[in-house]
């Protein structure tokens, strides 16, 4: 079945709070809970497991999980019909997250969220991604090896347990990302983490769509199409954007002046860069230096 997609962006990436495991007997059904205030992925290991939120219903069988949100009410659906033992691990993250009906639905949305992220999470930068979690899926052998090593650390200190069972969530969570991503455009994700990763790394130079062609060996409309797909900006908007953010770094741990950090991010004019900044900030670059630093 196609399942819904949880879109998260990050950082802070999801992180890990508790998990354990639970036994049914025949007649039995998960209980009845509403906006438990964490997301819920339960895994069953052995027999089957019914679900229900909202209007949204899942028969989990072995090998199989479903991820159930934190603002919405969940119940058994039916009885269990055979004994069924399941894992449970309770995450969240403070970052913003979505629910799409399609990957296609994601990428749409991704901008806006993106937006939302910057306005409500605790960090504000550019350096942010996008993860990809199906609500239902069937776990792969190596998902479900990264997921015993949770009990196997019960063996371990409590100070050293609790670290190694974020770590391992969160190759967990890598792992399911990956393997949505693999299940989708796969060329154009690698073509547009190509350029991100070349801007990123080379930002304070002049970068133009010709040089990302002789660079990347694509030809621009289909750099743009790629970048739009997996980030939903192109190429140059996003080098204006990654070049703002990392101006405002500059403003404030520095005491450059407004053109010297112009030309150190990779403006070169500084009545630019003032309007871009502005544009996008709704500040102009010295205001925004004044926010954060008393004495400007």
């Amino acid at each position: 079945m196609n399942s819904p997609i949880l879109h998260f962006i990050s950082p802070p990436v999801p992180y890990f709070i508790d998990c354990g495991k639970d036994f049914y007997r025949i007649g039995e059904r998960h209980i009845s809970r509403k906006q438990i205030g964490v997301f819920d992925l339960i895994v069953v290991t052995r027999g089957t497991l019914f679900l229900g939120e909202g209007n949204d219903q899942w028969r989990v069988d072995k090998g199989e999980a479903c991820i159930l949100r934190p603002d919405a009410s969940h119940y058994g659906t039916e009885p269990c019909k055979e004994e069924t033992d399941i894992i449970w691990i309770h995450f969240h993250t403070f970052g913003a997250w979505d629910e799409c009906n399609s990957m296609s639905d994601c990428l749409e949305n991704q901008s806006s969220l993106i937006h939302k992220h910057k306005q409500t999470a605790y960090l504000n930068h550019s350096e942010v991604c996008s993860i990809f979690i199906p609500k239902y899926m069937k776990l792969t052998p190596k998902a479900m090896e990264i997921l015993q090593q949770f009990f196997l650390l019960d063996l371990e200190p409590r100070s050293l347990r609790n670290w190694k069972r974020q770590n391992s969530f969160q190759l967990f969570m890598q792992h399911l990302d990956r393997q949505m991503a693999a299940t989708t455009d796969a060329a154009a994700i690698h073509v547009a983490e190509r350029v991100e990763l070349f801007i990123r790394q080379n930002y304070t130079l002049t970068i133009t769509n010709a040089l990302l062609h002789k660079e990347m060996n694509y030809h621009p409309n289909y750099l743009a199409k790629c970048m739009l797909k997996v980030y939903g900006t192109t190429p140059i908007h996003y080098l204006q954007l990654y070049r703002i953010e990392q101006a405002k770094k500059l403003l404030i741990q520095t005491e450059w002046s407004v053109t010297r950090i112009a030309d150190e991010v990779g403006f070169h004019h500084g009545s630019y860069f003032s309007s871009c900044f502005s544009q996008k900030e709704g500040i102009s670059p010295l205001n925004y230096r004044k926010k954060f630093i008393r004495h400007a």
